[in-house]
């Protein structure tokens, strides 16, 4: 029955189409709204630290402490600045699927074929698809001659697939798999052409399936956000407490409300973190820096954090394990097999060269076809300059693939006219059929086949005939074919994927392949590639018969899942987080792009990688290159290990600024020692500089071979807090002792605030250095490179030899000057604070080795 003739086409009418715009409206997927620079201000006010911050540089304000408010201020007007640039730059994959979905096309209005735009291509309208053609919409299949079509973008898969005329009846819809009369948005023409009708535009095409997908998925908040923020609210409300009570104290011990306000404050300061968010901005844009030097670009900033404590990988196989290209791996000619990578610098041998001669007439001149590109590249690299490359020869007829018979024929004409050359390729078993072969022949072709496909190759059947009649015949069939061989192809591991692999399986991270390919494909690239326990694998279709419960238990030693679609992506990953793993997916494709945003790391290709894979993602692979993946987890690693011994560190000074603010104020008769000038010195200038060192600090030696950090371990753990604790504390006593000393020894107010000050100064820098490393000695780290620390302790030194060398500085710090011999006192107090720390890591280190 014929269903459709092409004589009869005339399309939509123009009022028809428009009438449908109305109704349907465009073709394109609708962008997600963007916030406003006012939105982002408004939630970043609304976080404690910063809202205390402000209240706090108000105050300064209003009591006439002009300098220290313009400092404060300025400092969470930067932070805030920070948050906002990165803030604009998320949240875009709804965006870049709108561009991807809106190609030009070609379509045939009142009778005519007219190019427009592809966001006003309507439903049912009729669409004419050539090769290299995105297709705008999805659509029926009416006429095909030899159509193939790329649907990577869907199913993550390189090969094109076949696609036939539509029979009357509806089938399967969904993307993949041969002979199917339905193409689909976004995807590509590879070869032949066909008229197609419209059945889905916009948000109602498979593409728009998967916006509606990404626009449900949300992101979670990172555990390092929850406990800072934690953190900040308990200080928040006891600080507030304590800034009351200090306030009401001073005021009745010393009848003057308005010092008592400046010395609740200064408290306040004090006993306040407010470092942790900058801290948290240095090392994460700092991280996201290094980061890109590795080839690796970080989208969302938090991922930074997470990277470090990623334990299962989930991997696409197309574009990431492999090079997403096809290559000639193995050809059979004559009961004799060649892998190709064997005769590399070699000629090819003269069994082989019809073999290429005729796969190579077979395809078109010029292939789009990725398949047809490799056996043409196969030829111009054995076959140059030989008989076998025909120029110029006419293809006169081709004989395209259909249903019926898997194979495909171009007719050729010899340069003399007088005889006609036929070459065939396509289904080995088509080709064989073709060729009408004896039993025997048969039966030794099939085992052949089974050897090429157990190896994970696409096996095509080449044959050869000749023909001299004048007309040529109606099918395939009437020719007299003669069998040649086998040509076996497969998309090329990377070369670096083992190594990388076998780096995770090291550093405690399970790395599982998820592809759309079949099985014995995905069983043998893990093989090549080091994947543990490769023979056990599910299928897609295994996958949708498994409660989520089952799915939750299998997923435990299943490392494969072959010929899957992209709803079962987003199953997978899911699982995985239920069973409490922390999840980096790699992808490239549309399809990938709602597991890509539900993973707790999403990784998109940025070579190959769609625009939309990238913006639903956290990092983007520059290179392509899997290894890249694990320099950028040993960077996660390193970075959260340097980012908790800063934080160890803020933790350790905010003690004995804390207690040297407190402890005048209990005491009556006791000089105060910090004003907020003093804090403004230590917490703006040291600080935010010293996480810089910490930052820039190398990796412990042993980073990558322990197992991912536990999820549920806080960044201050009990052994850390308390370590933290005693640091801090050290330095305080000591501090309280040149303090009390100076105070016994009648020094002046100026001179005891600038004795302690002093000796503070002096412990912060030495608290540096000890922290860098919580296992080696100040020693053995004076031998590794940190260029941060010469500036720190050079500023530092500037800075402190300013405030006591300059009378109008020292005046503004309430100072008197000090001698020679008080400084070495300083020095020395300041060394002999932090050295039982080096000694605690000496004796440690002799525990455990």
């Amino acid at each position: 029955m014929k269903l459709f003739d092409i004589k009869t086409i005339k399309g939509l009418t123009s009022e028809e189409a428009k009438e449908r715009l109305l109704k349907y409206g465009y073709n394109e997927l609708p962008s997600s709204k963007p916030k406003t620079m006012f939105h982002i201000a408004l939630e970043v006010m609304k976080e404690p630290m910063f809202i205390l911050l402000v209240v706090c540089g108000g105050l300064y304000l209003f009591l006439g402490d002009f300098q220290e408010a313009v400092m404060l201020l300025g400092f969470v007007f930067i932070i805030m600045g920070i948050t906002i640039y990165q803030e604009r730059k998320t949240e875009k994959a709804l965006e870049a699927l709108k561009d991807l979905s809106s190609p030009r096309a070609l379509v045939i209005r009142d009778g005519v074929e007219i190019r427009i735009a592809g966001r006003e291509v309507v439903k049912d309208d009729m669409i004419v698809l050539r090769e290299g053609d995105r297709i705008p919409a999805d659509a029926l299949i009416l006429k095909a001659v030899n159509l193939s079509v790329e649907e990577s973008l869907l199913t993550g898969e390189s090969v094109p697939v076949r696609k036939t005329e539509w029979d009357g009846k509806m089938g399967k819809v969904q993307p993949g798999g041969d002979d199917l009369p339905f193409v689909y948005s976004g995807t590509m023409v590879t070869q032949g052409q066909a008229y197609a009708k419209v059945l889905a535009t916009g948000m109602e095409t498979e593409l728009g399936k998967i916006g509606k997908a990404i626009q449900g998925v949300k992101e979670e908040e990172t555990n390092l956000k929850k406990e800072t923020r934690k953190i900040v609210k308990t200080v928040l409300v006891v600080g507030a407490v304590l800034c009351v009570i200090i306030i009401a104290a001073y005021s009745l011990t010393r009848g003057d409300v308005v010092k008592g306000f400046l010395a609740g404050i200064t408290f306040a300061m004090a006993i306040l973190p407010e470092e942790f968010p900058v801290v948290l901005t240095i090392f994460m844009a700092l991280g996201a820096w290094r980061i890109s030097k590795k080839n690796v670009l970080t989208r969302r900033i938090p991922a930074v954090e997470t990277l470090g404590s990623a334990t299962v990988l989930c991997t696409d196989k197309t574009g990431t394990l492999t090079q997403n290209k096809m290559a000639v791996d193995t050809i059979y000619a004559k009961k004799e097999f060649i892998k190709l990578e064997k005769i590399l610098n070699d000629g090819l041998p003269e069994n082989f060269h019809q073999l290429v001669e005729y796969g190579i007439l077979a395809s078109q001149k010029d292939p789009f076809d990725p398949m047809e590109k490799a056996i043409s590249e196969l030829g111009r690299l054995k076959l140059s300059n030989t008989e076998h490359l025909h120029e110029d020869w006419g293809l006169v007829h081709q004989y395209p693939l259909s249903k019926e018979l898997l194979a495909m024929s171009h007719v050729w004409m010899s340069p003399d006219g007088k005889e006609y050359f036929i070459a065939a390729k396509g289904a080995p078993e088509a080709i064989m059929d073709l060729c009408h072969l004896p039993e025997e022949k048969m039966k030794e072709l099939t085992e052949a086949i089974e050897k090429m496909a157990a190896n994970g190759l696409r096996v095509l059947g080449v044959a050869k005939a000749t023909f001299t009649k004048t007309n040529l015949p109606q099918g395939q069939h009437d020719f007299h074919f003669e069998f040649i061989g086998l040509i076996g192809l497969s998309d090329p591991i990377r070369p670096s994927v083992k190594a990388a692999i076998a780096e995770c399986y090291k550093a405690g991270i399970k790395v599982i392949m998820i592809t759309g390919d079949y099985p014995v494909t995905a069983e043998n690239i893990g093989k090549q590639i080091g994947l543990k326990n490769p023979e056990k694998y599910i299928t897609g279709s295994e996958l949708e018969k498994l409660s989520e419960e089952e799915l939750k238990t299998r997923i435990k030693y299943v490392n494969i899942f072959a010929r899957v679609v992209p709803e079962q992506k987003l199953r997978i990953v899911n699982a995985l987080k239920a069973n409490g793993e922390i999840v980096a997916m790699t992808g490239d494709g549309v399809n990938d792009a709602p597991a890509l945003k539900s993973s707790n790391i999403g990784i998109a290709m940025g070579g190959r990688g769609t625009d939309v894979a990238r913006e639903s993602s956290a990092l983007v692979l520059l290179d392509d290159d899997f290894s890249s993946i694990v320099a950028a987890v040993r960077l996660g690693r390193r970075i959260f290990d340097n980012l908790s011994k800063a934080m160890g560190y803020i933790l350790s000074i905010h003690i004995p600024i804390a207690g040297m603010s407190l402890l005048p104020v209990i005491f009556a008769d006791l000089p105060i020692v910090f004003w907020p000038i003093h804090i403004v010195f230590l917490e703006l200038i040291i600080d935010p500089t010293c996480s810089v060192i910490f930052e820039a600090e190398t990796e412990e030696k042993n980073i990558m071979d322990k197992p991912p950090r536990d999820i549920k371990e806080p960044l201050f753990s009990r052994k850390k807090v308390l370590l933290s604790v005693l640091q801090g504390s050290s330095i305080l006593l000591i501090i309280c002792a040149v303090y009390f000393t100076a105070i016994y020894l009648r020094k002046t107010p100026g001179e005891v605030r600038a004795l302690t000050f002093t000796t503070l100064v002096i412990s912060n820098l030495g608290l540096i250095l000890t922290d860098r490393s919580w296992t080696r000695s100040i020693f053995s780290m004076l031998k590794e490179k940190n260029d941060a620390i010469i500036y720190v302790l050079a500023g530092v030194a500037v800075m402190l030899s300013l405030v006591l060398l300059i009378p109008a500085i020292t005046k503004l710090f309430h100072f008197s000057p000090l001698h020679l011999n008080d400084l070495v006192i300083c020095f020395i107090c300041g060394v002999v604070s932090v050295s039982w720390f080096e000694l605690f890591k000496y004796v440690a280190k002799r525990k455990y080795s």
